[in-house]
C-alpha cells in the first residue's frame, strides 16, 4: 500500500476538561482545539547530588533534596522519574518524590492543609552518613503555623532505596492526622514526545490499593525490564491513591495540594501514595461511591512521633513483579480467575506472607467467604465464592496485625448478564421515531443512567449519533451480544437497525463511496432545525459537528463498528435457522468485506493505525476464504498486509489519532500473527503487558491504561483514570491467543481473564452498561453514559471462553469454568458468558463453536481422551458448528468420530437433550 503517510502522535489531539467538573455542568466550551505551540521556554539547570546503591544511581536536587533522577544500574541511560524536566518543574508549585501533604486538625478545630510544595522554603540539613544517604528537616516549607515537625531521610537499606518520614507533634495539642500523602511522581509525561521516544524513555503507574500490602509497579511503555516497585514501609498504608489536581485547572479554590504540569491527553498526572485519607473523604469526597478501604486517621500526642516511609526496589521484569514481592517479605494474593465471580462459579485465593493468616473478613459481611483447602504448593489456597452482586472485600489479617484488602465484584451468572445487557439496549435504549430528522429511527442510542433516558441530543453530536465510539458503543453491544447469546425478538431489531438505519444511512449504500461510513447521523444545523437543540447546552464547541462535518467519511475507527454489524448478521444466519431473515448470508458478508476495503479507500489515513476492534477483519477475511469467495478474499487481504508490512517496518507501530493509546495493539498483533511476523506479534505482546497489569483488585486487575475518553463519551467529561474502559477487553483479546500459543506463560492468562471480566462490571443489575467507572475518589461510580461501552463488549464477546489449566505451582485450575476431579478424570463446566469456546491447555486444544453450546468437558490426562458434553438443541440450532485448533507446538488437532467437515469445521447434529462428543488426536 503506497499512500500511508507518516506516522501522526497527534491527528486529532483534543483539549481537555478539567478534572472536578461536574457531572451536570459539562463545559465543553473550553474544549477548544489547540493553539500553536508558544516558543519553548529554556530554563536554568538545576544543581544536583549524585547517590549510588546497589539497585539505583539517584540525583537528589541539592536545595530541596526531592528526587530529581532515579535510574536502575541495570539501564543507567533510563529514568523513572521526569528528570529531563526538573529544571522546567523547579518552581513553587511542582510535587516530587520526596515531598508530603497533610491534613490536620486538633480536637474542635477544622481541618488545615500543609505541603512541602506549595511555598518551597530553604530545608535545614540533617546529619548523614553510614547507610543515610541525605536527610533534612523540611517543616519550613510546611508553614509557620505548623503543629509537625517533619524530617525526610533518603537510605540505603538491603539493596532497596528507602524514602522515610519522621512526624513529631511539637504544639501542646493532640493532633488528628487525616490526611497524608506522598507525591508519588512518574514519568508518565507524553508531551512533547515521539512515539518512539515515550516508549523508550516514559512509564506508567499502577497501583494496588491494598492498605498494608498495597504497592505501586513502574513499568516501562515498552515492556522491557527491570521495573520499579514502590513498597509501603511499617505504618504506611497504601490507603488510598488520590489524584493530584493541576493547579489553576480543577482544583478547587485553597487547595494547596495541586501541581502546576498540565494534565491532558499527553499527561495523565501525579497521584498521593495516601497513608491516611478520614479527612479527605469528610471534606471532599462526601458524595463519593465507597473507597477501596475505609478511611482512617491517626492521633498524634504532644511529642509524639511516627515514621512513615517507602522503599523503592526494582524486578528484573514486569513478569517477576510477584517473586520481587515476595523476596520483600511482602504479602502477595493470586486470585483465579481474578477478582470478578460470578455467584455460580468457584474461585480461589491464593496467599504467600511471611506470617500466617491470622483472620479473613468480607465486607459487606457474607458477600464472601473463603474457605481453607489442602495445597502443597507453599502457597495457603481458599475456595471463595460470592453472594448478591456488586463490590466486595476480603480482609486478611496476619499475625503481625498487617491488612491486606483485596477488592472483588460480584456478578450474576453471566448468562444471565448477557441477557439482562441484550435486553436492555433493544428495550430501554431502543430509539423509534418516523420523524426524527436526523435518520435515527429505528436506532439503539446512548442512555443516560443518571436520567434514566435516551440521550437524543449532547453537543459532542456522535454520542446522540450512533456513530464514533460514543455514539456506536450501545447498537454495537447489543450486536455482539447475539454473537454467542442470540436472541430471536433482539436480532429482529438489530437487523431493521442494520438495514433500515445504518446501510444508506450511517454507511453509504451505493455510488462511488459505497461501504464508507459517516461519522455521525446527528448534528448542529440551526438554520436547519432552529427549534431543535436545547439552548441551555453550549453548542459553541468544536464537538458540535456541522452536518458536513458529521458527514465526513475519513475517520477509520467508525469502520470496524458497521463491519460487526454485517459480519454478525452473516454468521447468525450461516450458522443458525430462521435467525435471520431480510438477506442472506452472502448479503451479510459482502457488506462486511465492503466495509474494510470502503476504511482503505475513504479512510486511509487513520487506517494506517490498528483500530479498536480491528479483529473482526481478521475473522471476515477468514470467512471470505472459507466460503470460496476468493476475489473479495483475495482484495482484502492484499489491502490488510499492506498495513501489515508498514507496521513491520516499524519500531512500535502503535500509533493512533492519540499521541499514545492502548486500543490500536491487538489489531496490530492479530495481523502479525496472521502474516507470520511473530517477532513483532511478540513486541507488541510486552507492549500490551506494559499497561495492563495483573493485581489484586478487581478494577486494576487486566484494566488497560486509558485516562481520557470520559471526554468523548462519559457524561461527566475530565482527565482521569478510567477503570475497565473498552481497553481492558480489547487488549485481553491478543493476550488470550498468546497464552494459547504458550500454555507455560500463566501471566498472560491471569492479565487477560482480568480484562475479560473487569468489562462485565460496568453492566449493572439490569443490564445498563457504562463507558466506564470513575477511579477518583471524589467519584468512585459508574459514569451515567452508556457511551464507548459497546466497543469493550466486542472484546468480551469475541473471546469469551472457559480455560482448563494444569499449573506447575496451583494445579488443576479452571478460568470461567469450575473443574472436578474423579477417577483419573478432570471436568469442567463452562460458566463464562458464552459457554461456546474452549482450550485444554494440557494438550493444546482449542475449541469453539460457532453453534451450540458446551455444557462440560472431560479429559483424561493419562491417556489424553478428551469428551464434551453439548446441550440440547433448539428451534434456531439443530446443529453444532465445532472447529478444532492445535495452538502450540508439537500439538495433536482431536477430531470428533465419524463427523461431517464442512467450512473448515464439524457439523454435530443436537439432540433434544444433551450430546456426548468424543475428541481423538488426529
Amino acid at each position: 500500500m503506497t499512500n500511508l503517510r507518516p506516522l501522526a502522535l497527534t491527528a486529532l489531539l483534543l483539549a481537555t476538561t478539567p478534572l472536578g467538573l461536574s457531572a451536570t455542568s459539562l463545559a465543553r466550551a473550553e474544549e477548544s482545539a489547540p493553539a500553536p505551540a508558544p516558543a519553548k521556554k529554556v530554563f536554568a539547570p538545576i544543581a544536583r547530588t549524585t547517590y549510588r546503591t546497589a539497585q539505583f544511581r539517584l540525583d537528589l536536587r541539592t536545595d530541596t533534596q526531592t528526587l530529581a533522577r532515579l535510574s536502575p544500574t541495570a539501564d543507567a541511560g533510563f529514568d523513572f522519574v521526569p528528570g529531563a524536566r526538573e529544571a522546567e518543574r523547579q518552581g513553587d508549585g511542582y510535587v516530587h518524590v520526596g515531598d508530603i501533604h497533610l491534613r490536620l486538625r486538633t480536637e474542635g478545630g477544622a481541618w488545615r492543609d500543609f505541603s512541602s510544595a506549595h511555598q518551597r522554603k530553604p530545608i535545614r540539613r540533617l546529619p548523614a552518613g553510614g547507610a543515610t544517604l541525605a536527610a533534612a528537616d523540611i517543616t519550613t516549607s510546611l508553614g509557620a503555623d505548623s503543629p509537625l515537625r517533619v524530617e525526610r531521610r533518603w537510605v540505603a537499606e538491603g539493596g532497596a532505596l528507602a524514602l522515610r518520614f519522621v512526624l513529631t507533634n511539637t504544639s501542646k495539642q493532640a493532633v488528628e492526622v487525616g490526611g497524608l500523602g506522598l507525591p508519588m511522581v512518574f514519568d508518565n509525561i507524553i508531551t512533547d514526545r515521539s512515539l518512539e521516544e515515550a516508549h523508550a524513555q516514559a512509564s506508567f503507574v499502577d497501583p494496588y490499593i491494598g492498605r498494608d500490602a498495597g504497592y505501586l509497579q513502574v513499568t516501562r511503555l515498552n515492556g522491557k525490564g527491570p521495573a520499579l516497585l514502590v513498597l509501603p514501609e511499617k505504618a504506611t498504608p497504601l490507603e488510598a491513591y488520590r489524584p493530584i489536581q493541576q493547579a489553576g485547572r480543577g482544583a478547587k479554590p485553597g487547595d494547596i495540594f495541586t501541581d502546576r504540569s498540565e494534565r491532558g491527553q499527553t499527561s495523565e498526572g501525579f497521584y498521593d501514595w495516601t497513608v491516611a485519607s478520614k479527612g479527605f473523604a469528610e471534606q471532599d469526597w462526601k458524595t463519593a461511591g465507597e473507597q477501596w478501604n475505609t478511611p482512617t486517621s491517626f492521633s498524634l500526642a504532644p511529642g509524639a512521633s511516627r515514621t512513615i516511609g517507602v522503599r523503592l526496589v526494582t524486578s528484573p521484569s514486569i513478569r517477576a513483579i510477584e517473586d520481587t514481592l515476595v523476596a520483600n517479605g511482602r504479602p502477595v494474593a493470586v486470585g483465579v480467575p481474578g477478582y470478578v465471580v460470578p455467584t455460580d462459579q468457584d474461585a480461589t485465593l491464593f496467599l504467600k506472607s511471611p506470617k500466617p493468616v491470622a483472620k479473613i473478613e468480607s465486607y459487606p459481611a457474607g458477600a464472601l467467604t473463603a474457605t481453607p483447602v489442602k495445597s502443597g504448593s507453599g502457597w495457603s489456597r481458599y475456595a471463595v465464592r460470592a453472594s448478591g452482586w456488586g463490590r466486595a472485600t476480603l480482609s486478611i489479617t496476619y499475625a503481625d496485625d498487617t491488612v491486606q484488602t483485596v477488592s472483588y465484584f460480584i456478578t450474576k451468572p453471566l448468562d444471565q448478564t448477557m441477557a439482562d445487557l441484550g435486553r436492555f439496549s433493544t428495550t430501554k435504549q431502543w430509539f423509534e421515531d418516523p420523524s426524527d430528522p436526523f435518520k435515527r429511527s429505528p436506532g439503539i442510542l446512548t442512555y443516560d443512567r443518571q436520567a434514566d433516558k435516551i440521550v437524543t441530543q449532547d453537543p459532542r453530536v456522535w454520542i446522540s449519533g450512533m456513530s464514533d465510539e460514543g455514539g456506536a458503543g450501545s447498537w454495537v453491544a447489543a450486536i455482539m451480544k447475539q454473537l454467542d447469546n442470540p436472541d430471536a425478538g433482539e436480532v429482529a431489531k438489530l437487523e431493521r437497525v442494520v438495514n433500515e438505519t445504518i446501510v444508506g444511512g450511517l454507511q453509504v449504500a451505493e455510488g462511488e463511496h459505497a461501504g464508507a461510513v459517516k461519522k455521525s447521523l446527528f448534528y448542529y444545523a440551526p438554520d436547519e432545525f432552529p427549534t431543535y437543540y436545547d439552548p441551555k447546552t453550549n453548542w459553541k464547541s468544536w464537538t458540535s459537528w456541522s452536518k458536513k462535518d458529521a458527514g465526513d467519511l475519513g475517520r477509520s475507527y467508525n469502520y470496524p463498528h458497521v463491519a460487526i454489524g454485517h459480519w454478525v448478521l452473516y454468521r447468525l444466519a450461516r450458522n443458525h435457522d430462521g435467525l435471520v431473515k431480510t438477506h442472506d448470508w452472502r448479503w451479510y458478508l459482502d457488506h462486511a468485506q465492503t466495509t474494510a476495503v470502503a476504511m482503505m479507500r475513504d479512510a486511509p489515513y487513520y487506517a494506517q493505525f490498528g483500530q479498536m476492534e480491528g479483529d473482526v477483519f481478521v475473522d471476515i477475511l477468514k470467512d471470505l476464504r472459507r466460503e470460496g469467495m476468493t476475489a473479495k478474499a483475495d482484495e482484502l487481504e492484499t489491502l490488510m498486509k499492506g498495513r501489515a508490512d508498514h507496521w513491520k517496518a516499524l519500531p512500535y507501530p502503535f500509533g493512533s489519532e492519540m499521541a499514545w493509546d492502548s486500543t490500536g495493539q491487538a489489531e496490530v498483533y492479530a495481523w502479525m500473527r496472521f502474516f507470520g511476523h511473530q517477532k513483532q506479534a511478540d513486541e507488541t505482546r510486552e507492549v500490551i503487558l506494559a499497561y495492563d497489569p495483573t493485581i489484586p483488585s478487581w478494577g486494576y486487575n487486566g484494566n488497560a491504561r486509558r485516562y481520557w475518553d470520559f471526554l468523548y463519551g462519559g457524561k461527566v467529561p475530565r482527565i482521569e483514570r478510567q477503570i475497565h474502559h473498552y481497553g481492558s477487553t480489547l487488549n485481553a483479546v491478543p493476550l488470550f491467543d498468546a497464552y494459547r500459543a504458550d500454555p507455560g506463560d500463566l501471566h498472560l492468562l491471569r492479565v487477560a481473564y482480568g480484562g475479560l471480566m473487569g468489562g462485565v462490571t460496568n453492566i449493572d443489575r439490569e443490564g445498563f452498561s457504562s463507558a466506564a467507572f470513575h477511579s477518583a475518589p471524589d467519584m468512585m461510580s459508574w459514569d451515567p453514559y452508556s457511551g464507548d461501552y459497546g466497543m469493550g463488549f466486542f472484546g468480551h464477546a469475541y473471546a469469551a471462553a472457559t480455560y482448563l489449566v494444569n499449573d506447575p505451582t496451583f494445579g488443576w485450575l479452571g478460568f470461567g469454568g469450575n473443574v472436578s476431579q474423579a477417577d483419573g478424570v478432570v471436568r469442567i463446566e463452562p460458566r463464562d458468558g458464552a459457554r461456546t469456546r474452549l482450550f485444554v491447555a494440557p494438550i493444546g486444544a482449542w475449541l469453539t463453536l460457532e453453534a451450540g453450546k458446551i455444557d462440560a468437558a472431560a479429559y483424561t490426562p493419562a491417556t489424553g481422551k478428551l469428551t464434551l458434553t453439548l446441550a440440547a438443541r433448539d428451534a434456531a440450532t439443530p446443529a453444532a458448528r465445532l472447529l478444532v485448533e492445535a495452538t502450540t507446538k508439537g500439538g495433536r488437532p482431536y477430531r470428533p468420530t465419524g463427523a461431517a467437515f464442512e467450512r473448515g469445521a464439524y457439523t454435530l447434529p443436537l439432540k433434544d437433550g444433551p450430546s456426548t462428543i468424543e475428541l481423538t488426536p488426529n
